[in-house]
């Protein structure tokens, strides 16, 4: 499992057009699963994404968590990070997790996630996506599983 973490001010993803899923200050996260990705490894990173202290406390040095700011998370499903570009000039998938499996786990991860109570906003699986955001920062990490 891949996540890219990205500290926003304001984010949105659209489908067809229509905006699916909006958030203010908080985390952007783009979801990857790949295969062998486990409800363990869902559980470990949703509780990582939740309290990893990447906003500014009073002094401006990251030490405070999603949860202790109160902020909103978008969550998109990304496919694509589960890409190997390491050979040729095309990427190759064959560590993807298959799209049942996939879904899952993203909707699994999701899940973990409304239990903080924070706001919690998603793309649509599967779909062609628009993803809009304004990075603070800029700050951005990968987390894997």
């Amino acid at each position: 499992m891949k996540i890219v973490l990205q500290r926003v001010l304001r984010s949105s993803v659209s489908v067809d057009d229509e905006v699916v899923g909006e958030i203010g200050k908080g985390l952007m996260i783009l979801f990857g699963a790949e295969k062998g990705d486990s409800d363990e490894a869902v559980n470990a990173l949703a509780d990582k994404v939740l309290n990893l202290r990447i906003f500014a406390d009073d002094q401006g040095k990251m030490n405070r968590s999603c949860l202790d700011v109160e902020g909103e998370i978008l969550v998109v499903s990304q496919f694509t990070l589960a890409g190997d570009c390491s050979r040729g000039r095309r990427p190759g998938f064959d560590n993807a997790a298959a799209p049942e499996e996939a879904e899952w786990l993203y909707q699994n991860f999701i899940k973990k996630l409304v239990e903080s109570k924070l706001k919690i906003q998603e793309g649509r699986f599967g779909a062609h996506m628009q993803v809009d955001l304004v990075n603070d920062g800029p700050v951005t990490f990968i987390l894997e599983r």
